[in-house]
């Protein structure tokens, strides 16, 4: 069978489901969104945000590239975000990323991959900001366990600053902004130790998130 035929056919059986359990839902979705999440995670296509978290359609807005990454020139991200922020309200924006990120590995490894290597310099950065903790670690699969966690926090970290979030912080819009990693070996999500509610409680949040990596005397 022709993939795209077959791919019509599930989704002919997924809304023809759907109706039968909920006649008005489609009508309802038509009318507008207002989802109280925003997730920014990982391409992988082993990570698929509303069905980890079982949510339906509507209830998130999601972006999504190689390796999770929140760059400060992404205009593609940086428009989700306002929009999200300004236009959407979400309350809560959530930087995904996950154990064994094939981008992280390559950034890790230093691949050589043309156009993608330019992508993965965001993650380079965030091992060389790191380096002095990272080259402690023999094991490579231990240390691109670690950079999946860094780039996760300093992702969160690159959100807290993003000029929308600044703005609502500074009128009193109620927004939190938090690090989670996916273990694909379970299935389960899990807090990094980064949750910021405000710009106040930015920078002691991220020193936490650091020290409960590697221990206050160790970052």
């Amino acid at each position: 069978m022709n993939s795209l035929t077959n791919l019509l056919d599930r989704n002919k059986a997924w809304a023809a489901n759907i109706k039968k359990t909920d006649p008005e839902f489609f009508n309802r979705l038509a009318e507008h969104q207002s989802p109280e999440f925003l997730w920014i995670g990982c391409s992988d296509s082993r990570v698929p945000p509303t069905q980890l978290v079982a949510l339906a359609p509507g209830e998130m807005f999601v972006h999504r590239n190689i390796a999770n990454v929140v760059g400060h020139t992404d205009f593609n991200c940086l428009s989700v975000i306002q929009y999200a922020v300004e236009e959407l309200k979400v309350e809560q924006i959530i930087i995904c990323g996950h154990y064994g990120c094939g981008g992280v590995k390559a950034a890790v490894a230093r691949k050589e991959l043309g156009l993608i290597s330019n992508w993965l310099g965001h993650v380079q950065r965030v091992i060389q900001k790191h380096a002095t903790l990272l080259d402690k670690i023999d094991q490579e699969s231990e240390r691109v366990r670690r950079v999946c966690e860094l780039n996760v926090i300093e992702q969160v970290l690159h959100v807290c600053e993003n000029e929308a979030v600044q703005k609502a912080w500074a009128k009193g819009q109620e927004l939190a902004v938090d690090g989670l990693i996916y273990e694909l070996d379970d299935g389960l999500l899990r807090e990094l130790g980064i949750s910021v509610g405000s710009n106040e409680e930015l920078a002691a949040t991220y020193r936490r998130a650091i020290d409960n990596l590697y221990g206050p005397n160790e970052s």
